[in-house]
């Protein structure tokens, strides 16, 4: 079996990543550093959860060790999709550089850019940032990218899906032809096929997994819920997640619940809240510095459930998520992957359940087609049923017999008056014996046609 020790890596960065608790590479590290430290590109293609970061980060390191940055031209650039993954991206060099003197910056926004300015005028070895930073920097004259000697682009899918793939190849375009490019995704989708045939020379290929699949070590579940009435969707949903988590009981030591809309983020999380539950709310709105509070509080442990949107769906490394609640059913198959990769990490067991009410059903089938199987569904015993719900209504309405007498009543009120005008106009028919135009006909009209025609 192959160990950290036998790839070759910087006896300081071995020293980091003893002390870390680390004894062997997985596959895609396995596979990546050593070509990594050749000099080649490399295009790798790992699910979510496999040591994709470490794997770029750690010969990142080993070949920075000589050398020294200069001002406003950083030696290595790591473009991430959110500012979360950048801030993890972060934490990793941190944790393995620590015996190695490198100095790095992070370029994300909700951060103030005259704090980073200061530290690209230092000059950088590693700038980690996401890609619309960047180019601010760049653009405000703060920044040169003639100096990247090796670029790494993580999570490519996820850039594709958030549309950021014209300011990738902008940057590829800033940077030397002659650097070192690392790449890596999920999923190999063909404009990000386009894109690496563009800008990667003859890259090693490293893909450990078929692509979009989940871990095995991932156990799935789905629950089949239909509302007792539209208007009460929303709460019932609410409540069978409630009985999803404490159906696992003890066993869910933190979770993370996935919703489709940051406003159901914020309905979600108040909603357990109010049920006792230890829940926080983190979606692209709020600000950095709570989003970093509330990822702190879950990775300490003194917040048991996460509740997300998207934004959290990658780049989120705590190492003991015990399960994953899908909320929603993601609109795309590929983020079901990268969700529920949340759970299950680094060979752990992990749990994930969704919840699927019927317009998610078309979806819920595409995830099934890209895992190639069916997922188990789950029962709950207090779900709510259409038909209980429909018969709890019944025996809350007033009898029929009630019914048909208020209606009778109702109906003899408001058409009290008018009956009584009828009445009285045929009674006035009655006693006068009006027949034709009565008393009231011109004479003319009783004359025979002899007589009018003599008159």
């Amino acid at each position: 079996m192959t160990k950290f020790s036998d790839l070759n890596l910087n006896p300081k960065v071995l020293k980091a990543i003893e002390e870390a608790g680390y004894e062997t590479p997985t596959p895609i590290q396995a596979g990546a550093i050593p070509s990594a430290l050749e000099g080649k590109d490399v295009l790798g293609i790992a699910q979510t959860g496999t040591g994709k970061t470490a794997s770029f980060t750690l010969p990142m390191i080993t070949l920075l060790a000589r050398g020294r940055a200069r001002a406003r031209m950083p030696r290595s650039l790591v473009l991430c999709p959110t500012r979360e993954l950048a801030a993890q991206v972060a934490e990793n060099f941190d944790i393995y550089a620590k015996h190695v003197k490198l100095t790095k910056a992070l370029l994300i926004g909700g951060v103030s850019f005259k704090e980073q300015d200061a530290l690209i005028d230092k000059g950088v070895d590693v700038l980690i940032a996401t890609p619309g930073r960047l180019l601010d920097h760049f653009e405000r004259g703060k920044l040169l990218l003639t100096g990247v000697q090796i670029m790494v682009v993580d999570e490519a899918d996820r850039m594709l899906d958030m549309g950021f793939i014209p300011d990738i190849e902008r940057i590829f375009s800033l940077t030397p032809f002659t650097r070192q490019t690392l790449f890596f995704s999920a999923t190999m989708a063909p404009e990000i096929e386009r894109i690496t045939n563009t800008f990667l020379s003859a890259p090693a290929r490293i893909e450990v997994a078929r692509q979009a699949t989940a871990s095995e070590t991932i156990e799935q579940g789905a629950v089949f819920f239909k509302a007792s009435r539209r208007d009460r969707e929303g709460s019932e949903k609410r409540r069978v997640l409630r009985d999803l988590i404490e159906r696992e009981g003890e066993a869910c030591t933190n979770a993370i619940v996935f919703c489709n809309r940051k406003v159901d983020v914020d309905v979600v999380a108040k909603s357990l809240k109010k049920y006792g539950y230890n829940a926080e709310p983190i979606h692209g709105d709020l600000d950095q510095s709570q989003r970093m509070k509330t990822l702190d509080g879950f990775r300490d442990g003194s917040i048991r459930l996460l509740i997300a949107s998207d934004v959290a769906a990658r780049g989120l490394d705590v190492p003991s998520v015990s399960h994953v609640f899908n909320f929603d059913v993601p609109s795309h198959a590929e983020d079901y992957v990268h969700r529920i990769g949340r759970t299950g990490r680094a060979g752990r067991e992990g749990k994930a359940f969704t919840i699927v009410v019927p317009k998610d059903e078309k979806n819920f089938e595409d995830v099934e087609k890209l895992l190639q199987k069916e997922i188990p569904r789950v029962e709950l015993p207090n779900m709510p049923k259409p038909k209980a719900a429909a018969e709890e209504d019944k025996a809350e309405a007033p009898a029929p017999e009630q019914t048909e007498k208020k209606s009778t009543r109702s109906r003899s009120r408001k058409s009290d008056k008018p009956a009584q005008e009828k009445s009285s106009r045929r009674s006035d028919r009655n006693d006068n014996n009006v027949v034709g135009m009565g008393d009231h006909m011109p004479e003319f009209i009783a004359l025979s046609f002899e007589e009018r025609r003599a008159s």
